[in-house]
Protein backbone atom coordinates (compact mmCIF):
# COMPACT_ATOMS: atom_id res chain seq x y z
CA UNK A 1 0.00 0.00 0.00
CA UNK A 2 1.16 3.51 -0.80
CA UNK A 3 0.81 5.27 2.53
CA UNK A 4 0.70 8.91 3.51
CA UNK A 5 3.79 10.89 4.45
CA UNK A 6 2.90 10.46 8.13
CA UNK A 7 2.57 6.69 7.81
CA UNK A 8 5.91 6.47 6.03
CA UNK A 9 7.50 8.47 8.86
CA UNK A 10 5.99 6.04 11.39
CA UNK A 11 7.23 2.97 9.53
CA UNK A 12 10.72 4.42 9.15
CA UNK A 13 10.86 5.28 12.87
CA UNK A 14 9.64 1.80 13.85
CA UNK A 15 12.29 0.12 11.72
CA UNK A 16 15.07 2.27 13.17
CA UNK A 17 14.01 1.61 16.76
CA UNK A 18 13.50 -2.05 15.88
CA UNK A 19 17.11 -2.41 14.76
CA UNK A 20 18.24 -1.08 18.13
CA UNK A 21 15.95 -3.44 20.01
CA UNK A 22 16.99 -6.50 17.99
CA UNK A 23 20.63 -5.74 18.72
CA UNK A 24 19.91 -5.56 22.45
CA UNK A 25 17.66 -8.62 22.29
CA UNK A 26 20.62 -10.66 21.07
CA UNK A 27 22.50 -9.63 24.20
CA UNK A 28 19.55 -9.73 26.56
CA UNK A 29 21.50 -11.39 29.34
CA UNK A 30 23.79 -8.35 29.55
CA UNK A 31 21.05 -5.74 29.88
CA UNK A 32 20.89 -3.75 33.07
CA UNK A 33 17.32 -4.01 34.30
CA UNK A 34 15.39 -2.08 36.92
CA UNK A 35 11.90 -2.92 38.14
CA UNK A 36 8.79 -0.75 37.99
CA UNK A 37 6.64 -3.30 39.80
CA UNK A 38 5.93 -7.01 40.02
CA UNK A 39 6.43 -8.51 36.61
CA UNK A 40 6.63 -5.09 34.95
CA UNK A 41 10.21 -4.40 33.90
CA UNK A 42 11.90 -1.57 32.11
CA UNK A 43 15.28 -1.88 30.45
CA UNK A 44 17.83 0.39 28.92
CA UNK A 45 16.73 -1.03 25.58
CA UNK A 46 13.15 0.14 26.19
CA UNK A 47 14.25 3.69 27.04
CA UNK A 48 16.70 3.84 24.14
CA UNK A 49 13.99 2.73 21.71
CA UNK A 50 11.63 5.46 22.90
CA UNK A 51 14.39 8.02 22.50
CA UNK A 52 14.92 6.92 18.88
CA UNK A 53 11.20 7.04 18.18
CA UNK A 54 10.86 10.49 19.67
CA UNK A 55 13.82 11.81 17.70
CA UNK A 56 12.41 10.42 14.45
CA UNK A 57 8.75 11.30 14.95
CA UNK A 58 9.14 14.67 16.63
CA UNK A 59 12.01 15.55 14.32
CA UNK A 60 9.77 15.00 11.30
CA UNK A 61 6.67 16.58 12.87
CA UNK A 62 7.89 18.98 15.57
CA UNK A 63 4.47 20.58 16.17
CA UNK A 64 2.69 17.33 17.11
CA UNK A 65 2.02 16.38 20.72
CA UNK A 66 3.56 13.31 22.33
CA UNK A 67 2.51 10.51 24.67
CA UNK A 68 5.05 7.78 25.37
CA UNK A 69 5.00 4.96 27.90
CA UNK A 70 8.40 5.87 29.33
CA UNK A 71 8.54 9.65 28.88
CA UNK A 72 4.93 10.64 29.46
CA UNK A 73 2.94 13.32 27.66
CA UNK A 74 3.70 16.70 26.20
CA UNK A 75 1.44 19.09 24.32
CA UNK A 76 2.48 20.21 20.86
CA UNK A 77 1.97 23.50 19.07
CA UNK A 78 -0.60 21.66 16.98
CA UNK A 79 -3.26 20.73 19.55
CA UNK A 80 -5.10 18.48 17.09
CA UNK A 81 -2.39 15.87 16.54
CA UNK A 82 -0.48 13.59 18.89
CA UNK A 83 1.88 10.63 18.64
CA UNK A 84 1.00 7.75 21.01
CA UNK A 85 3.95 5.40 21.45
CA UNK A 86 4.85 2.19 23.21
CA UNK A 87 8.52 1.53 22.41
CA UNK A 88 8.43 -2.06 23.64
CA UNK A 89 5.15 -3.87 24.18
CA UNK A 90 6.01 -7.24 25.69
CA UNK A 91 8.96 -6.10 27.77
CA UNK A 92 8.83 -9.17 30.02
CA UNK A 93 9.03 -11.44 26.96
CA UNK A 94 11.98 -9.40 25.69
CA UNK A 95 13.88 -9.69 28.94
CA UNK A 96 13.31 -13.45 29.10
CA UNK A 97 14.57 -14.01 25.58
CA UNK A 98 11.13 -14.72 24.12
CA UNK A 99 10.86 -13.31 20.57
CA UNK A 100 7.34 -11.95 20.93
CA UNK A 101 7.33 -8.19 21.44
CA UNK A 102 6.60 -5.13 19.35
CA UNK A 103 6.85 -1.40 18.81
CA UNK A 104 3.49 0.37 18.70
CA UNK A 105 2.99 3.84 17.16
CA UNK A 106 -0.34 5.59 16.67
CA UNK A 107 -1.22 9.01 15.31
CA UNK A 108 -4.20 10.71 16.88
CA UNK A 109 -6.03 13.55 15.10
CA UNK A 110 -8.84 15.41 16.85
CA UNK A 111 -9.35 12.54 19.28
CA UNK A 112 -9.43 9.82 16.60
CA UNK A 113 -6.67 7.34 15.76
CA UNK A 114 -5.96 7.88 12.05
CA UNK A 115 -2.80 5.81 11.55
CA UNK A 116 -1.18 2.91 13.38
CA UNK A 117 1.94 0.77 13.16
CA UNK A 118 2.76 -2.38 15.14
CA UNK A 119 6.23 -3.66 14.30
CA UNK A 120 7.36 -7.12 15.36
CA UNK A 121 11.08 -6.53 14.86
CA UNK A 122 12.14 -10.03 15.93
CA UNK A 123 10.14 -11.54 13.05
CA UNK A 124 10.34 -8.46 10.77
CA UNK A 125 6.56 -8.19 10.50
CA UNK A 126 5.24 -4.67 10.00
CA UNK A 127 1.49 -4.36 10.60
CA UNK A 128 0.03 -0.97 9.68
CA UNK A 129 -3.16 0.86 8.78
CA UNK A 130 -4.58 4.26 8.00
CA UNK A 131 -8.20 5.12 8.68
CA UNK A 132 -10.31 4.21 5.66
CA UNK A 133 -7.47 2.55 3.73
CA UNK A 134 -7.43 -0.98 5.13
CA UNK A 135 -4.79 -2.84 7.11
CA UNK A 136 -1.59 -4.31 5.73
CA UNK A 137 1.36 -6.56 6.56
CA UNK A 138 4.81 -5.64 5.23
CA UNK A 139 4.80 -4.22 1.71
CA UNK A 140 1.69 -5.54 0.05
CA UNK A 141 -0.29 -8.15 2.00
CA UNK A 142 -3.82 -6.99 2.77
CA UNK A 143 -5.00 -8.05 6.23
CA UNK A 144 -8.45 -9.46 6.85
CA UNK A 145 -9.97 -10.97 9.97
CA UNK A 146 -10.82 -14.64 10.01
CA UNK A 147 -14.09 -15.89 8.56
CA UNK A 148 -14.81 -18.38 11.33
CA UNK A 149 -18.35 -18.31 12.67
CA UNK A 150 -18.34 -21.20 15.15
CA UNK A 151 -17.10 -20.59 18.68
CA UNK A 152 -15.99 -24.22 18.88
CA UNK A 153 -13.44 -23.56 16.09
CA UNK A 154 -12.22 -20.18 17.33
CA UNK A 155 -9.00 -19.27 19.16
CA UNK A 156 -8.98 -16.20 21.37
CA UNK A 157 -6.22 -14.22 23.08
CA UNK A 158 -6.05 -12.26 26.30
CA UNK A 159 -3.67 -11.02 28.94
CA UNK A 160 -3.86 -12.77 32.30
CA UNK A 161 -3.14 -10.19 35.03
CA UNK A 162 0.04 -10.69 37.03
CA UNK A 163 1.04 -9.70 40.54
CA UNK A 164 -1.81 -8.33 42.63
CA UNK A 165 -3.81 -6.66 39.87
CA UNK A 166 -7.46 -6.38 40.81
CA UNK A 167 -8.76 -7.72 37.49
CA UNK A 168 -7.40 -11.24 38.03
CA UNK A 169 -10.65 -12.68 39.47
CA UNK A 170 -12.70 -11.29 36.57
CA UNK A 171 -10.27 -12.68 34.02
CA UNK A 172 -10.30 -16.12 35.64
CA UNK A 173 -14.10 -16.05 35.49
CA UNK A 174 -13.90 -15.09 31.81
CA UNK A 175 -11.66 -18.09 31.13
CA UNK A 176 -13.95 -20.44 33.01
CA UNK A 177 -16.90 -19.36 30.86
CA UNK A 178 -15.08 -19.09 27.55
CA UNK A 179 -12.77 -22.09 27.39
CA UNK A 180 -15.52 -24.75 27.28
CA UNK A 181 -17.02 -22.89 24.30
CA UNK A 182 -13.94 -22.39 22.08
CA UNK A 183 -10.91 -24.12 20.56
CA UNK A 184 -8.42 -22.44 22.87
CA UNK A 185 -7.10 -19.29 24.54
CA UNK A 186 -3.59 -17.89 24.16
CA UNK A 187 -1.73 -15.57 26.54
CA UNK A 188 1.40 -14.31 24.77
CA UNK A 189 2.00 -11.10 26.69
CA UNK A 190 1.86 -8.34 24.06
CA UNK A 191 -1.53 -6.69 23.51
CA UNK A 192 -0.41 -4.76 20.42
CA UNK A 193 0.54 -8.02 18.70
CA UNK A 194 -2.64 -9.74 19.89
CA UNK A 195 -4.65 -7.07 18.06
CA UNK A 196 -2.46 -7.33 14.97
CA UNK A 197 -2.94 -11.10 15.01
CA UNK A 198 -6.72 -10.65 15.09
CA UNK A 199 -6.34 -8.39 12.05
CA UNK A 200 -4.32 -11.10 10.30
CA UNK A 201 -6.87 -13.83 11.10
CA UNK A 202 -4.40 -15.68 13.33
CA UNK A 203 -6.64 -15.14 16.33
CA UNK A 204 -10.41 -14.93 16.06
CA UNK A 205 -10.77 -12.49 18.93
CA UNK A 206 -9.13 -10.74 21.87
CA UNK A 207 -10.17 -9.19 25.17
CA UNK A 208 -8.39 -7.59 28.10
CA UNK A 209 -8.81 -5.13 30.96
CA UNK A 210 -6.53 -2.51 32.51
CA UNK A 211 -4.57 -1.60 29.40
CA UNK A 212 -3.02 1.74 28.62
CA UNK A 213 -3.81 3.78 25.52
CA UNK A 214 -0.32 3.19 24.11
CA UNK A 215 -0.90 -0.58 24.33
CA UNK A 216 -3.94 -0.55 22.06
CA UNK A 217 -4.19 2.70 20.06
CA UNK A 218 -2.40 1.40 16.97
CA UNK A 219 -3.65 -2.18 17.26
CA UNK A 220 -7.33 -1.28 17.49
CA UNK A 221 -7.11 0.73 14.26
CA UNK A 222 -5.30 -2.11 12.47
CA UNK A 223 -7.90 -4.62 13.67
CA UNK A 224 -10.81 -2.37 12.72
CA UNK A 225 -9.40 -1.69 9.26
CA UNK A 226 -9.04 -5.45 8.76
CA UNK A 227 -12.76 -5.90 9.49
CA UNK A 228 -12.86 -6.53 13.24
CA UNK A 229 -15.53 -5.22 15.56
CA UNK A 230 -14.13 -3.46 18.64
CA UNK A 231 -16.11 -2.56 21.74
CA UNK A 232 -15.72 -2.01 25.48
CA UNK A 233 -16.18 -4.83 27.96
CA UNK A 234 -18.53 -2.67 30.02
CA UNK A 235 -20.97 -1.14 27.56
CA UNK A 236 -21.05 2.64 27.49
CA UNK A 237 -17.34 2.99 28.20
CA UNK A 238 -14.74 4.29 25.76
CA UNK A 239 -12.18 1.69 24.73
CA UNK A 240 -9.09 3.91 24.63
CA UNK A 241 -10.03 6.03 27.62
CA UNK A 242 -10.79 3.09 29.92
CA UNK A 243 -8.30 0.53 28.55
CA UNK A 244 -10.67 -2.39 28.23
CA UNK A 245 -11.89 -4.02 25.05
CA UNK A 246 -13.39 -7.01 23.33
CA UNK A 247 -12.51 -7.62 19.67
CA UNK A 248 -13.60 -10.22 17.11
CA UNK A 249 -14.82 -10.67 13.57
CA UNK A 250 -18.43 -9.73 12.93
CA UNK A 251 -19.54 -13.38 12.83
CA UNK A 252 -18.33 -14.11 16.36
CA UNK A 253 -18.44 -10.74 18.07
CA UNK A 254 -21.89 -10.94 19.66
CA UNK A 255 -21.40 -14.48 20.99
CA UNK A 256 -17.91 -13.72 22.23
CA UNK A 257 -18.81 -10.36 23.78
CA UNK A 258 -21.82 -11.87 25.54
CA UNK A 259 -19.57 -14.38 27.32
CA UNK A 260 -16.97 -11.77 28.33
CA UNK A 261 -19.57 -9.21 29.40
CA UNK A 262 -21.43 -11.60 31.69
CA UNK A 263 -21.59 -10.12 35.25
CA UNK A 264 -19.80 -6.97 34.18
Amino acid sequence: MQGSANLNIMIKAARKAGRSLVKDFREVENLQVSTKGAGDFVSRADIAAERILREELSGARPTYGWLGEETGGEDGKDPTRRWIVDPLDGTTNFLHGLPHWAISIALEHRGQIVAGVVYDAAKDEMFYAEKGNGAWLNDNKRLRVSGRSRMSEAIFATGVPFGVRKTLPATLQDLARLMPECAGVRRWGAAALDLAYVAAGRYDGFWERELQIWDIAAGTLIATEAGAMVGPIREGREVLAHGELVVANNLLFEQFARIIRTRE
